[in-house]
Parts: C-alpha cells; structure tokens; sequence
C-alpha cells in the first residue's frame, strides 16, 4: 500500500507557472507507475499525466502538452508536476494516483491523494 499527499497549488495569474508535488510513503515507491489527474468544478475526473516507475515513459492529455511536465525523484519518493503557461481552464483540483501498472495509472485506478488546488486568474 501507499500514502499520497500532494502540494504545491496555489493561485496563480494566467500564464504562470506552479510546480505540484506528490509524495509517497512505503519503500516501494520506484515499482509505481505514477499519474496526475485533475477535476474542475462540475466535471469529470480527467487524465493530465502519467510517467513508468523509472520515469523513461511519459504520458500527456493533448490539453496540457508542451505546457506541463511530469517527472520523479525515486530517492525523494516524489513525482512533480511542472506547469507552465497556464491557462484559466486550468482551474481544478490536482490529483495524484499510483500503481504498479500504468495502464490501471491511466485509466483511473490504484491508489489516490487528497488533491491539491490550482486557480488561475485570467
């Protein structure tokens, strides 16, 4: 099992940048695959990324490519996400989730965070 606690949201002006962090517990981090989802008020749930369990695989949402970046630190038990020119629509809030799988990561599964609050003001 894992613990996952997000950080890092804020407020932010269209066009800035915000860096989230998700940190893990246990020993076994290096074995998740690991992903950002993110969720608007009145919306779905909806993938943002993913990255393999030793970081040589990305995934992005058409929406956020080129802007956003995911990346991890194993020795940290973290995985981030680097959000630049950001966008009012935007808006959510951030979750990360992880599992062995990427595929589960991908699709919505495994193990979840509380999330993390991201507003950007136009």
């Amino acid at each position: 099992q894992v613990q996952l606690v997000e950080s890092g949201g804020g407020l932010v002006q269209a066009g800035g940048s915000l860096r989230l962090s998700c940190a893990a517990s246990g020993r076994t981090f290096s074995s998740y695959a690991m992903g950002w989802f993110r969720q608007a008020p009145g919306k779905e749930r909806e993938f943002v990324a993913a990255i393999s369990w030793s970081g040589g695989s990305t995934y992005y949402a058409d929406s956020v490519k080129g802007r956003f970046t995911i990346s991890r630190d194993n020795a940290k038990n973290t995985v981030y996400l680097q959000m630049n020119s950001l966008k009012p629509e935007d808006t959510a809030v951030y979750y990360c989730n992880a599992d062995h799988d990427i595929v589960v990561v991908s699709r919505r599964g495994g193990y979840w965070g509380q999330g993390t609050q991201v507003t950007v003001s136009s």
